[in-house]
């Protein structure tokens, strides 16, 4: 909406001064190395003539980018920006292997001339695309985009890069969402496989190729360096990034940080299970709350071991079209619906209310709001791309913990994880891959107190290898922070001025933990 009032603004004052803005606009691109092109028909007569087609290019480096909207899978919101296609080889160590387009966009900065460094947004999963991901995120760039242009590039194997998209096979495999049938994870990764190896081979589609990707595109935009900021799986991609290409880099955010020793899924379960702990403990601190629910974690633990003797197909109203829908029901969808309340805090709000509600049979509140949530990953991953990254940088490491049986999510994930890549192609592993980083660049660590899936203890892991870095933890947040409180304002004084141990970051004392719902009018007085 700001946006669209900013252009409609513009609009305006063109009418009334375009002699003025036409030369301030010209200005700007030129200070920019960038060009317009206008392409313009006359009618054959004056007093019919129409309002001419407006072409509209911009030249960065070696590129040139046209304007575009970018949108969001399942919204209707846009965001203006300039897009072009850059072209790899799928394969690169054969340079006569099939090429591959990335899809490429900059999110244009307010000032006439922008600083000569780029933000860069890498975003999570693996399987979320950065221009996918721009609708929401822009917000949380207002500040850096005051100085700094901000790149955007779909990852290879997602977005408009080449997707590893399998859509038939996942629409087949819907039911997968709600049990786990190995046989049936095979069965679907295998028909999913079939579709993608028409136009991809899945083992190029690694964050380590990624990297390459990304530095070709660097070097095409005239070598800028770049301050990265990744989101969940996008810091291991700004990290392998660091460790590839140092001198491109000038500063680092890691937002919902993974340290490049972990690996994906290994200790997952023991993750939830921290952060529902937690999260729960401030139910039993309010009377209210306490005399309402009891100890939630026990009523889920509880709720679990019924299904896990007993699991059944439940009715519930679909909460967008309100027909009555059936779903199998079994402990490991509860532990993948309570798992995706527990990434925000206001989903994890509804938890002690939700979990209450299905232990006395009603499992709408719960699966309702999954089918919501779904739905949204559903959009904005790729699960092809995702296993292509998982599958070759850390299945074969990855072994069940007897630890974790018992846990909310147990070893489930770790058992489907290794399902999917017995049939998904593997790539190759760098034997440092997983080797901890080390660094002088400034990097900042963002951690929610209750991150069910990177915890603080992630970014706690890869402080030591830095010299220059700094740790946040928000309290009572969850998973991806850039938005959070006054975030935005620190994330444009960090990239202005990088320098993470004399950032004022006070202001984050005013967030704090969201009270449990104890109806669905919230929670108590």
């Amino acid at each position: 909406m700001a946006m669209q009032a900013k252009t409609a603004l513009r609009i305006v004052v063109a009418a009334a001064a375009i002699g003025l803005l036409a030369y301030q606009h010209w200005h700007r691109d030129e200070a920019n190395g960038a060009t317009e092109n206008h392409a313009a028909t006359d009618s054959a007569s004056a007093s019919t003539k129409q309002v001419p087609p407006v072409v509209r290019t911009w030249q960065r480096g070696a590129l040139t980018f046209k304007s575009c909207e970018l949108g969001r899978p399942g919204s209707g919101a846009t965001a203006e920006a300039w897009c072009t296609v850059f072209e790899v080889p799928e394969n690169r160590d054969d340079p006569q292997s099939r090429r591959i387009g990335l899809k490429l966009a900059i999110a244009r900065s307010d000032a006439q001339v922008p600083e000569p460094d780029m933000a860069v947004l890498l975003a999570g999963g693996p399987g979320e695309a950065a221009t996918e991901s721009w609708v929401i995120e822009a917000p949380a760039f207002a500040e850096v985009r005051k100085h700094h242009d901000v790149l955007l590039l779909d990852q290879r194997g997602t977005g408009g890069s080449n997707p590893l998209s399998c859509k038939k096979a996942e629409d087949a495999a819907d039911e997968t969402t709600f049990t786990l049938d190995l046989d049936k994870v095979r069965k679907n990764v295998a028909a999913c496989l079939a579709e993608v190896k028409q136009k991809a081979d899945p083992r190029y589609y690694t964050t380590t190729i990624a990297a390459q990707d990304l530095e070709d595109v660097r070097k095409a935009l005239g070598s800028p360096t770049f301050d990265l900021i990744g989101v969940s799986y996008g810091t291991r991609m700004a990290q392998q990034y660091l460790v590839h290409y140092p001198d491109s880099v000038r500063s680092v955010v890691l937002d919902s940080a993974v340290p490049n020793q972990a690996v994906l899924g290994e200790d997952f379960a023991a993750n939830l299970d921290n952060a529902l702990k937690k999260n729960f403990a401030g139910c039993i601190a309010v009377a209210a709350c306490k005399q309402r629910f009891g100890d939630s974690m026990q009523t889920l633990y509880q709720l679990r071991d019924a299904l896990r003797a007993n699991p059944h197909t439940v009715s519930f109203r679909d909460p967008q079209t309100y027909e009555t829908v059936e779903r199998p029901l079994s402990e490991f969808s509860l532990a993948s619906v309570v798992r995706m309340f527990a990434y925000e805090p206001e989903t994890a709000a509804l938890l002690p209310l939700s979990i209450n509600a299905a232990a006395h049979g009603d499992v709408g509140p719960l699966l309702g709001q999954a089918k919501l949530l779904n739905g949204d990953l559903r959009g904005d991953m790729n699960n092809g791309m995702s296993m292509s990254v998982i599958c070759s940088e850390d299945a074969d490491l990855l072994q069940p913990r007897p630890q974790d049986q018992n846990a909310i999510l147990g070893n489930h994930l770790v058992d489907a994880i290794k399902a999917q890549c017995d049939v998904w192609p593997h790539g190759i592993r760098p034997a440092d891959f997983h080797a901890p980083l080390k660094s002088d660049k400034p990097i900042l660590i963002l951690s929610g107190e209750f991150d069910p899936v990177t915890p603080p203890s992630y970014g706690e892991q890869i402080l030591p290898g830095l010299t220059n870095g700094r740790q946040l933890i928000f309290k009572g947040q969850g998973h991806s922070l850039l938005a959070r409180g006054c975030m935005p304002q620190l994330l444009g004084k960090f990239i202005t001025k990088p320098d993470p141990k004399q950032l004022d970051a006070s202001c984050l004392d005013k967030l704090s933990d969201m009270p449990a719902f104890i109806d669905f009018n919230g929670a108590s007085p």
